[in-house]
């Protein structure tokens, strides 16, 4: 896993922005960072003209700056140092590409508002544009991580799900389940009883993952659960399990490939990230 020195957090001053300082302040001291950036775009363009008499005398950089910089010194408890960072740029998604560039930022913390009110400053055009891991925070998110969901297709590209899951692991003493979610071909199920094709598919990933956990050696407490998504989907039924379970962090890689699962595939990495998750998800680059 490569090192977390520097984390971005995106704020657009909704309610959410305290959770993701707060979440940042515990990530940073778990994990042992060198700095964290809090970034907020002002959009002017998406002022009312109505609006452009009044405020055309005013700093809005500098009121904002003031604004965010009260908030985080009053939320961020953490002893890391941090930066506030204000920019007026048509596209959110480029800023924050950029400065993850310039300063070398190894995650970005982002706010999953899919059910609530924002001023949508980050988009799931992010998933695909930033190089860095990307840790989706939604605003009901307690910063503790004691139950870890790493969701695997048993593949190479997977093998680094596990390296940042190891790390987490060993800064919290949190357990760590592999969780694998499949879908049998539907192509094969007029021929095939669904129960016959259901205990041949879940030996079939058994044997796989013991050779995939072999091969990663895995350094830590690692159990395994393989759960059929059935009509439901991947996405939908890793969401409604881990939530069940009282999962506190899932996981996933931004791709991979396997016969009977598109878990790590980019479309179903994207359809979690999307989705209205009550659980912080880690897309991992």
């Amino acid at each position: 896993m490569t090192e977390i020195k520097n984390i971005l957090v995106a704020l657009d001053l909704s309610d959410i922005d305290n959770t993701l300082i707060e979440y940042a302040s515990f990530i940073a001291d778990t994990l042992k960072v060198k700095k964290v950036y809090f970034v907020h775009n002002i959009k002017k363009y998406e002022i009312s003209e109505l609006f452009e008499e009044q405020l055309k005398d005013v700093n809005l950089d500098e009121i904002i700056g003031d604004e965010l910089n009260e908030k985080v010194a009053e939320k961020f408890k953490s002893s890391v140092e941090w930066e506030v960072l204000i920019s007026e740029d048509p596209y959110s998604e480029a800023l924050i590409n950029y400065i993850v560039n310039k300063y070398e930022v190894q995650l970005a913390l982002i706010g999953n508002k899919n059910k609530i009110k924002g001023t949508g400053v980050v988009s799931g055009k992010l998933l695909r544009l930033l190089k860095c891991n990307i840790l989706s925070i939604p605003k009901s998110a307690k910063p503790v991580i004691s139950n870890i969901w790493a969701g695997t297709d048993f593949s190479s590209a997977s093998h680094k799900v596990f390296d940042v899951a190891e790390n987490v692991q060993k800064a919290t003493d949190a357990t760590v389940k592999a969780v694998h979610v499949y879908n049998v071909p539907i192509q094969f199920s007029p021929y095939i009883p669904k129960e016959h094709l259901d205990k041949k598919v879940e030996i079939h990933l058994k044997e796989k993952y013991e050779k995939f956990i072999k091969k990663i050696g895995y350094k830590g407490v690692l159990t395994t659960e393989i759960i059929a998504g059935r009509e439901n989907g991947v996405a939908e039924k890793m969401r409604s399990k881990a939530q069940a379970a009282k999962v506190d962090l899932i996981i996933v890689g931004d791709k991979g490939r396997n016969t009977f699962s598109s878990l790590l595939v980019g479309s179903v990495t994207e359809e979690l990230f999307n989705h209205d998750l009550e659980i912080p998800l880690w897309i991992v680059k």
